[in-house]
């Protein structure tokens, strides 16, 4: 999509500092972190806007960017733990309409409310 904000960061056209990069996803750090460690991953490509359009068809790819997430979490030494939060629709806090999951971590992360 044009006017999206990850997809013009996957395209490079917006600076992000990368945590990851493959064919299929890209990991970015937040810029307004909530944790010590605070990264996004997202799909490349724009297949869905939120958790809320997840089908058969497209599914795979959450099972892969839980693969990545799990594979960032050894590489960075998350051994005492991390959350990944995905936000689904305004009312949850999702402000980016582009299907992604925050990774937080990095110290106690309190309750969920």
């Amino acid at each position: 999509m044009d006017d999206c904000l990850f997809c013009k960061i996957v395209k490079g056209e917006i600076p992000s500092k990368k945590v990851y990069e493959d064919e299929k996803v890209y990991a970015f750090y937040d810029i307004e972190p909530a944790a010590p460690v605070h990264f996004l991953v997202i799909p490349k490509e724009h297949i869905m806007s939120s958790c809320g359009e997840v089908t058969e068809e497209n599914s795979a790819i959450i099972g892969y960017i839980y693969q990545v997430i799990a594979k960032l979490a050894r590489e960075l030494k998350l051994d005492k733990g991390y959350r990944v939060v995905t936000n689904c629709g305004e009312d949850a806090g999702q402000t980016v309409q582009h299907i992604h999951f925050h990774v937080l971590a990095g110290g106690p992360l309190g309750k969920m409310a």
